[in-house]
């Protein structure tokens, strides 16, 4: 339990750090550079600090949005780039990186059921894992690994990003008084669904993959 609370608070002083560019002038590339990350490394989505600045700015609201779909885009081939690259040497065998990634993120099993997952259904994994709150790094960087079609690669995260980034920026835009009273007033107890959501994303993927 301990350890659970600990980690819990690291993600929730990460969130709150994450949340206080949304008061900067450097807003827009902060969220560009949270959205490049999250997608080959960081573990908060940009969608956090794509609502605060959304919130302090309705009119900019599409332009958020088209900034963080770029910074996720380019991101997603990073992850890529990493695991093309970088995850295995000259013969074949696994990297430091690569066995850091597996003792500490994704067992060997639930990689290879990855790869057969991607073999089945490689358009639909992409789009899934971009879209809802699966850690979207876990699939940009097997997606290299595995040497998915690159142009369906990034088809797929243009689609899947821009479909999540725009909506938030459409709910924002329409009803953004509303949805920020209600934030103001649950925001403690979003925090927290937020942060258990976000590990139990994390374990589920750990779990059964």
């Amino acid at each position: 339990m301990p350890y659970i609370y600990s980690v819990m608070k690291w993600f929730k002083d990460l969130y709150n750090w994450m949340l206080s560019w949304g008061d900067s002038r450097w807003g827009g590339t902060a969220l560009f550079c949270f959205a490049f990350a999250e997608a080959s490394f960081f573990p908060i989505p940009p969608d956090v600090l794509l609502i605060a600045l959304c919130l302090g700015a309705l009119a900019k609201s599409f332009r958020y949005a088209t900034i963080c779909l770029a910074g996720s885009v380019l991101g997603a081939l990073a992850g890529y780039a990493i695991g093309f690259f970088l995850w295995q040497d000259t013969a074949g065998e696994p990297t430091g990186l690569a066995n850091f990634f597996f003792d500490h993120v994704f067992t060997r099993e639930g990689f290879a059921n990855v790869e057969a997952l991607y073999q089945e259904y490689d358009f639909w994994i992409v789009f899934t894992a971009g879209f809802t709150p699966l850690p979207f790094k876990l699939f940009t960087i097997s997606g290299g690994v595995f040497e998915i079609n690159l142009l369906m690669f990034v088809v797929a995260s243009v689609v899947s990003r821009g479909l999540r980034f725009f909506l938030i920026a459409w709910l924002i835009w329409r009803y953004g008084a509303p949805i920020k009273g209600f934030i103001d007033k649950y925001f403690n107890i979003l925090a927290i669904l937020f942060t258990v959501l976000l590990i139990g994303s994390f374990y589920l993927v750990y779990k059964f993959l």
